[in-house]
């Protein structure tokens, strides 16, 4: 049976993804066509329901939450890999809401964890996280909130930390900070969306007996990344919870619920009334 997938080229993800799409497990008779793509064009994705699975940020996932389940196994949560917000210039957290802010995409956990930070704030440009940076840097924004492998490199461009969006989380909620998750179409058997969850959840068990050795999956496809960068980032990003969500993680996900309909409310209601259309 042949399925479609989706996650992005970064590091933990190919990491994760490895052992499964390139069958050095048993893939119990399935196959996967793969789609290597940044998380919000992902995210954008699964608005449209076009993969049977894909990586999702957990951001846009009250949106999907009618046409996709959510697996227990794959997922990025964790205590400290939260968003940063950073600038060129040191600015005042006061003096924030009247900056113009770039976005790493309208759906990901880091625009939902900077709503929270700072609701009232309008001006906002989206944008490929990796263009961030030098946004930032050539002034088309103020401030930028970073994620993915900048975390690791913005002080090396002259970039400061004006705040850490995920500890901020973790201090409102008292909860692991979910970042993004592995989703799987609803309208697929309930036995599919089980034997799925068990093979990532596999392949992640094969990718840490190998490390830390870095497969040339994970080098293809993060090429201007030295191998120090890449083990940063999956050592940040894969974790217990990637092997299963557990009860603390299934908590981190419903408060994220809950925040999503504060922070979000109109997003939410708009819809769930264009699915209610879209069915009637």
């Amino acid at each position: 049976m042949k399925l479609s997938l989706g996650f992005s080229p970064c590091p933990n993800d190919c990491f994760i993804f490895d052992a499964l799409v390139n069958k050095k497990i048993d893939t119990e008779g399935f196959d996967f066509d793969t789609s290597l793509e940044d998380v919000e064009t992902l995210n954008r994705w699964s608005l449209e329901e076009k993969l049977d699975i894909t990586k999702i940020s957990y951001g846009v996932f009250p949106l999907v939450f009618g046409s996709y389940e959510l697996l227990d196994a794959g997922g990025a949560l964790g205590k400290g890999v939260g968003p940063l917000l950073i600038s060129k210039l040191p600015i005042p957290i006061q003096q924030i809401q009247d900056c113009r802010i770039a976005i790493p995409g309208e759906h990901t956990t880091a625009h939902l964890l900077f709503s929270l930070a700072f609701p009232q704030i309008r001006s906002k440009e989206f944008m490929v996280f990796s263009a961030i940076e030098e946004a930032v840097l050539s002034g088309k924004v103020d401030a930028g909130v970073i994620i993915h492998e900048n975390r690791f490199t913005y002080q090396e461009k002259g970039l400061l930390k004006l705040m850490d969006l995920g500890e901020f989380w973790e201090k409102e909620t008292k909860c692991p900070i979910p970042l993004g998750g592995i989703v799987m179409q609803r309208s697929k058997p309930e036995k599919i969306r089980t034997q799925i969850n068990k093979l990532i959840r596999k392949s992640t068990e094969y990718a840490f007996e190998q490390y830390p050795l870095i497969s040339p999956y994970v080098k293809e496809h993060a090429q201007e990344m030295n191998e120090g960068v890449m083990r940063q980032h999956i050592d940040l990003y894969v974790n217990n919870y990637s092997l299963t969500l557990g009860k603390d993680g299934r908590q981190a996900v419903d408060k994220l619920m809950e925040v999503y309909t504060q922070v979000h409310p109109a997003e939410l209601h708009f819809r769930q009334g264009m699915l209610k259309g879209a069915g009637g």
